[in-house]
């Protein structure tokens, strides 16, 4: 079994430890026109290296899931030469993101079939002209419920996993749909631990995280460090809570941040926050390191009673065993 990388097919003892949903470079739709948006593609490359450097040598991590999603920026041959430089393994995917911030016009009139053939197509033979194949699936919808869109999209993502048998890594908006998520594989014919269902941590209630892992997929508690959606204690008590009742094999960590952002953002953003983020970039924390995980929520963790084996497990089996395909543990097996 391999595992496909923006630089070639790795094996699986190469993953080692991993981050499953971080992001290098983000340009939302239009940013592009805006005169006020300029991007050093030189400059960024260096800071980016430079960081994904650190990750490895100070935290050894060496491999780094990138699920940006197609119209969300997406530069597979950027993210090629930032692996090269900084001898991580960068692992892209094929997908695009929810209805509300995302779907180009384009390929909404697309049917269910050709969709997937773009995905299969981008796993297969690589992305446009760069040779670069993506190594997993994105999904992603939005909140309260999946649109009927969206589902188009999913029923899509069902038929390239099951043509090319990559994983899916996929968004949920505001910690919801992630059941439902589970219900339209299943219904696409597509195994639960197949699935990473992303953002979990974005809901406080333990009861939604077990319909989650009860439902055999991953859980994704990977928007660690993102305090506007939820404080880092609450995802650390529950993310303890899952490995104390024995799911500790389903459990993925990882933040969603980035290091390059073309434009403004999404959203108008206060005054306060304005100034928040202006501090932190006057100190060269902005935008925010990929190291917190391991400086800042990692000893969360440890406080709470972790041992540095069972972190790493998370860190380093279950990215193994969720890109290898195979059977998940039961529970009492962990």
């Amino acid at each position: 079994m391999r595992v496909q990388t923006v630089t070639g097919p790795i094996g699986l003892d190469q993953l080692g430890r991993t981050l499953m949903h971080e992001h290098l470079f983000i340009a939302f739709p239009g940013a592009e026109f805006d005169p006020t948006a300029r991007f050093d593609r030189a400059g960024f490359v260096v800071e980016a290296v430079r960081r994904l450097r650190q990750l490895r040598i100070e935290h050894g991590v060496q491999s780094f899931v990138d699920p940006c999603p197609i119209e969300l920026g997406r530069d597979a041959g950027l993210m090629r030469e930032i692996a090269e430089k900084s001898e991580l393994n960068v692992v892209c995917t094929t997908g695009f993101y929810f209805e509300d911030l995302g779907l180009p016009v384009y390929w909404r009139a697309r049917t269910v079939q050709e969709i997937a053939e773009l995905y299969i197509s981008e796993i297969t033979h690589g992305i446009a002209t760069t040779g670069i194949k993506a190594g997993a699936i994105k999904v992603a919808t939005g909140a309260p419920a999946i649109t009927p869109l969206e589902h188009k999209f999913l029923e899509a993502a069902c038929i390239a996993q099951q043509a090319t048998g990559v994983p899916i890594i996929t968004h949920t908006q505001d910690g919801c749909a992630g059941p439902d998520q589970q219900t339209a594989f299943a219904a696409g014919g597509v195994p639960a631990h197949r699935c990473l269902i992303g953002h979990c941590c974005g809901n406080a209630d333990p009861a939604y995280h077990r319909r989650i892992v009860d439902g055999g997929s991953y859980i994704g508690f990977d928007r660690i460090g993102l305090l506007r959606f939820q404080p880092d204690e609450v995802r650390a008590d529950n993310l303890v809570r899952l490995v104390r009742s024995g799911h500790h094999a389903q459990i993925m960590m990882s933040q969603d941040r980035y290091c390059g952002w073309l434009g403004k953002f999404p959203r108008q953003i206060s005054d306060q926050e304005q100034a928040r983020i202006e501090a932190l970039r006057a100190d060269g924390e902005w935008p925010p390191p990929y190291t917190y995980l391991f400086t800042n929520f990692v000893p969360m963790l440890k406080e709470r009673g972790l041992s540095g084996h069972e972190i790493d497990q998370i860190l380093l089996d279950n990215p193994r065993r969720f890109f290898a395909g195979e059977a998940l543990p039961r529970p009492n097996q962990v």
